[in-house]
């Protein structure tokens, strides 16, 4: 299974990076980023999840996704001034809905262990429903931009960009749950910086994603 080494972050080396014609070709678009949407089946972790009353189904997912993200590489570039820094570790950020229909920002901190991961998930989203903590965006790019719309089984999607800052933090949003037959079938977006990250990583990031989802019990333990 894997596992992460807890090191500094450090600078790829672009100059002999395999990719550096791409990177530098797209460094300069005005709209560097592409965005790819598909469904992904979470039939098996829906039904286990069951058996688990009270457990966050949304937090669940993001539980994977960010697990999953942390183990492919290119999603945790982050330009620096032209630089290309890898982070060893990124961690997470989600939209939550308030009462009087405005939202705000929960954050939390990757963890491998499900249980922990979920805990302190829980433990921010429930701080921010309470107003107990103000709105206040982070700047920290050592993460991954989640949203939820459980209301739209969406097919497309497009996030706001600000265009004067040096934004290559994936974004990936989930839609509302799709049945087909016997199968639970959950949209998702990923939207990427395409001088950091290709299709062949989102398709990778999808693929590893889908085989996770499909034998969840392995990562969630008893």
């Amino acid at each position: 299974m894997f596992r992460y080494n807890h090191r500094m972050a450090k600078f790829l080396d672009v100059e002999a990076w395999a990719r550096r014609d791409l990177f530098e070709f797209f460094i300069g678009f005005d709209k560097p980023y592409f965005n790819i949407c598909t469904n992904v089946d979470v039939t098996s972790l829906l039904e286990l999840l069951r058996r688990r009353p009270g457990t966050s189904v949304t937090l669940a997912y993001h539980y994977f996704a960010l697990r999953v993200a942390n183990e492919i590489e290119p999603f945790r570039y982050r330009l620096r001034k032209g630089k290309v820094l890898v982070h060893d570790v990124i961690h997470g950020g989600t939209t939550v809905l308030q009462p009087n229909e405005s939202f705000t920002f929960a954050y939390f901190d990757f963890d491998e262990d499900f249980e922990k991961f979920m805990l302190n998930a829980q433990r921010s989203v429930d701080i921010v429903k309470k107003g107990e903590s103000p709105f206040d965006p982070r700047a920290d790019d050592a993460a991954i931009h989640f949203t939820a719309l459980p209301w739209v089984a969406f097919t497309s999607f497009s996030h706001a960009r600000n265009w004067k800052t040096e934004d290559s933090v994936p974004k990936i949003a989930f839609g509302k749950f799709i049945k087909e037959s016997d199968r639970v079938l959950l949209p998702i977006s990923v939207e990427v910086h395409h001088a950091l990250v290709d299709g062949v990583h989102v398709g990778r990031f999808i693929n590893r994603l889908e085989e996770a989802l499909a034998k969840p019990k392995a990562y969630l333990g008893s």
